[in-house]
This record gives structure tokens, sequence and C-alpha cells, in this order.
């Protein structure tokens, strides 16, 4: 599959004649320019690029497009996800598009659509905008006015102040630790806004790799631990005090420790919340993949834990609803109300190396004092004409004794343990996570769950 229509936006490969050509480009940007104004009533727009290679000409297509159309496009070049989020509100903008395709490889490239509050549209508005897509696929544009392009290349700085301005981030005391810090900027963004963040936080002693902004990336761009081995080997022999990894568009983060050894991309969150519950009490909120650990370690500061559906937007949703204090997904992505609704590698940033500075413990100390869990990823390819929805049933009737939740596929809780089984979107495949305090458990699990699904298929 080399293009992803779906109600998160458009992603596909740029090298192939059903993949994000210029055509669907500029169909999808007119859909969403129809889609922002009439819902905002403006016509201003912000826009900007990881460093994927495509990024630049696709910029172009967009420009050239909602010129046409009479939008102000603020334009910020190359940037970060939340580095934009936060300029469309600044901005007092309509929406922004993100040219964007996260973790994917190098040959994929995307539209990641914001809305008028700088964070990613709603379902329904996904589902709007793809129904506008359809009706004017085969109509021109009418050219009712120009726009202009107005080039704001400096809101990376704005957004490295708009996290110093946060009252939980000490960089005077974390000056006086004199960290030693390798960051992995996987040839993207991150190297331009992580440096400077890092000078401001008074961290001197800074070692990048992977850094020239040409998104040739070094290794697969996604922040797992199997992909992160230069990393750790640069840690280790720079005797650094921490290792960073984002992904392109950072919004996506994860550590190593002083050892090498990973701290674990489900565990920065964890270790996020932890700082903030210290300081303040107040409910937390993760996905329903994510590790047990940020509930117990919420429910020990005597806070309310609570779980969404799968997703950024559903993540942000919740929080909303309970007025979560912090919250995020088990993928390294943190979102701290505080600052914006949405996922933050530079805000995480900040408030880990504050709570490193403030409890004076290494990085392998911290993580050995979070509740141990391990996570076994599976996934099953089915045939097409399987339904997968009557599947989860007989699954949820076989395991009716244990706890359940539906609210994102299904979810079932065994005592610590859990399975969570989940479909996609886009393929005919079914997510299987387990989680365990036992690496062997929690595959053990997962198998169990797959013999079950080959059972009732068979």
């Amino acid at each position: 599959m080399t293009l992803i229509k779906s109600i998160s936006g458009i992603r596909g490969t740029i090298d192939s004649e059903d993949g994000l050509t210029p055509s669907v480009i500029r169909l999808y940007t007119r859909a969403f320019a129809q889609l922002i104004s009439s819902n905002h009533g403006n016509k201003k727009i912000v826009l900007g690029r990881d460093g994927r290679a495509s990024g630049r000409e696709i910029n172009d297509i967009l420009c050239s497009t909602l010129e046409d159309l009479g939008f102000v496009i603020i334009n910020l070049g190359l940037s970060t996800t939340p580095t934009i989020e936060l300029a469309v509100v600044a901005e007092k903008a309509a929406g922004g598009i993100i040219i964007s395709a996260s973790h994917n490889p190098k040959n994929w490239n995307a539209l990641k659509l914001l809305n008028g509050s700088g964070e990613f549209i709603s379902a329904e508005d996904g589902q709007q905008l793809l129904d506008i897509a359809e009706r004017i696929k085969d109509t021109g544009i009418e050219k009712s006015s120009f726009g202009s392009i107005l080039e704001k290349p400096n809101y990376i700085e704005y957004h490295i102040q708009k996290v110093l301005d946060l009252p939980l981030i000490k960089p005077g005391l974390i000056a006086e630790k004199n960290y030693r810090v390798v960051v992995d900027t996987i040839n993207s963004t991150g190297a331009l806004i992580i440096p400077q963040l890092l000078k401001r936080l008074g961290v001197e002693h800074v070692e990048l790799i992977n850094a020239s902004v040409d998104g040739q990336f070094a290794h697969n761009p996604e922040p797992l631990a199997e992909n992160l081995n230069e990393l750790s080997q640069q840690v280790t022999f720079h005797n650094a005090d921490l290792g960073i990894a984002v992904d392109p568009d950072v919004d996506r983060l994860a550590f190593v420790c002083e050892d090498g050894n990973m701290f674990g991309e489900e565990y920065t969150i964890v270790a996020v919340a932890d700082y903030i519950l210290s300081k303040e009490k107040g409910s937390t909120v993760s996905n329903l993949s994510s590790s047990r650990a940020l509930r117990d370690i919420t429910e020990k500061a005597g806070c309310q834990y609570f779980e969404s559906a799968v997703g950024e937007v559903n993540v942000v949703k919740k929080m909303k609803e309970v007025d979560a204090l912090i919250g995020g997904e088990g993928n390294g992505g943190v979102i701290y109300p505080a600052l914006h609704y949405g996922r933050d590698a530079i805000v995480g940033i900040a408030l880990f190396l504050s709570y490193m500075a403030e409890k004076n413990k290494s990085v392998s100390a911290l993580k050995a004092g979070f509740p141990e869990y391990c996570i076994s990823k599976n996934k099953v390819t089915l045939e097409s004409d399987v339904d997968i929805d009557l599947l989860l049933e007989k699954i949820a009737k076989k395991y009716s004794q244990q706890t359940q939740t539906a609210i994102d596929g299904l979810k079932i809780y065994f005592d610590h343990d859990w399975v969570h089984l989940r479909k996609s979107n886009t393929e005919a495949i079914l997510r299987i996570y387990a989680e365990s305090s036992m690496e062997t458990t929690a595959n053990n699990i997962a198998s169990k769950l797959m013999n079950d699904i080959k059972e009732i298929l068979s």
C-alpha cells in the first residue's frame, strides 16, 4: 500500500504513481483548506516540514495551492511537529499542515493536519475532509483572490522559550550537574532545536550523531531499542550521563542510560509523570497499549489514572475530559497541557533533565525505582474476508470471567497483566500487545491469544 487516506491525514510513498503524488497533495490541500476556512472563519494557515528530502517540493505545492485559494501562509520551513502546533495558536491561524511521515522510511511523506487549536483534527473532521475530497476531486480551483506567504523560521526559538518559561523547568539546577549528553537527531530537524534547548538548559557538553538535516536516515527512524545501537555505544564512549533519541518530527522521545542500556520508550512518560506528580496532584492518561507502570506511579502518588483509545487525538480528548496534568503514549510521546495538547519531545527533554537533576540520580537509578514491566508486541495477518469484530466478540466471550474493555478493540486484564487486541485501520491485521512483570509471561499471554485466534478461525 503506497497511499493511506485516513481521518488522521494523508501519507504515502513519494516514488510511486499511486503514492503521495502532486495531484493527491493538491486535492487534499484544497479539501483541508475548505474544511478549516468554514470551521474557523479565517484564511490563515501554518506550514512546516521535517528534514525529509521530499519536504521542500511538497511545501512548494502546498504554498502554490493555498495561495491560489487566497490563504495567508505562515511558512516555518524546517521545523518540528510540536513547534508547528504552537505556531498555529500563536498566529491565530485556522489550522496547520505538518509535512512529515513521522517514523516512516525516507521514501514516505505525509500531510499531518491541525485544527485552529494546534491539535490534530478530530475523527469527525477527518471524515468530513475525506468527503470533501471525494466531492471536489474532478473540479478545478476557482481563484477568487491571491494569497500571500510570510516566512517565519524563528518559531524554534519561540518553542524553546515557551518551555523554559514553565515553572517545573530548572535550568540553574541542571547547569550545576555539568551533564554530558549524546543526542541522535536521525538526520532531521531535532538537530536544529535540541542543541539550542540543551544550551539554554545549561548543558554544555553535547555530542550530536546523525546531525545532517538531509533526511537520509542513518537507521530506521523509529526510536526503538533495536534502532539505537549507535547511540548506546556513543553514550558509553563519551562517558555521558544520558542519551537522547527522537523521531524525525521530534514528537517522540526515548532515553539511553549512562551504562548504554535502554531506559525504555514506555518509561519516558512514566518518568515525566513521576516528576510532575511530585509537585502537583492530578490525573494521568495513556492509551490502552501503554505500560501499566504509569497507572502504578499515579496511584502511588494518590492520584487517578485513566485509559484512552490508541491515537494522540484520543489521548488528548480523554485528558481534557478528566483535566489531566500529564498524559501520553508508550511510544515515547509526552503531552503536557501546561504547554500544549500535543506530543512534544522538547518539553519532555526539559522535564526529564529537571527531574534527573532534582533527584540527583543517574538515569539507570531512576529506572530502577519504577515498576518493571515487559510488553510483548505481536501481530496476526488475517484473510481479507475475516470479520475481525466478530472474532473479537468470540474472544471476549471466551474470557468473559476477566475484566475487559472494548473502547478500542478488546483489552483483557489478568490481575496486573493484560493483553490488548486491536485491528489495523488500513490492513487485515490484528495487533496483539501483552504486558507482564516477566517477559516470558508476556510472551506466553500473547501466544495463548494467537492460538485462540487460530482455533476460532479454524
